[in-house]
């Protein structure tokens, strides 16, 4: 997975952290988890605010 797979990060985040609730978490703790996805194989350091931002809506949204 890449930075711009948000949909398949933001379902990968919640099959495999179910106890984290995405609608109050650090942008710099989901940095941390998406890196930690054994699927993720992207740079590191392409990331920014506005798709963390992206990620932690579509994970909110994967909740409901």
């Amino acid at each position: 997975m890449l930075w711009t797979d948000v949909n398949d990060i933001a379902i990968e985040l919640d099959e495999q952290h179910p106890d984290v609730d995405p609608t109050f978490i650090l942008f710099t703790d989901l940095r941390k988890l998406v890196l930690s996805l054994e699927q993720f194989s992207d740079d590191p350091e392409k990331t920014n605010e506005k798709i963390l931002e992206a990620i932690q809506m579509l994970w909110i949204e994967e909740r409901e």
